[in-house]
């Protein structure tokens, strides 16, 4: 599903204008971006939440050159979802179809 399909969900079960709902998911996304940017966790009680991660210092090879690099630590944006959003889709019927 992409940011389109989203918002012409929104629209087909609401009134609002999909211009409206276009620019209200843009604004949601550069929010969430620029809070994650400045440091700040984002939490959904009932969704999940937005953290930064840190990766540790490690060194990188390259194979074909045998060369080695320093990757230095630094902080990834990660998912994670809420428990109770894991546990339905681990029980979903259609979640469970793809696996087959």
């Amino acid at each position: 599903m992409t940011k389109a399909d989203i918002v012409n969900e929104i629209v087909s079960k609401t009134t609002l204008d999909k211009n409206d709902v276009q620019n209200t998911v843009d604004f949601f996304l550069k929010q969430v971006k620029s809070n994650m940017i400045e440091g700040k966790n984002i939490y959904f009680r009932g969704f999940g939440s937005f953290i930064l991660k840190k990766r540790a210092k490690k060194i990188a090879r390259n194979i074909s050159k045998n060369t080695e690099m320093v990757i230095e630590e630094h902080f990834i944006p990660k998912f994670k979802p809420a428990k109770t959003f894991l546990e339905k889709v681990k029980k979903s019927e259609a979640v469970n179809r793809i696996g087959k």
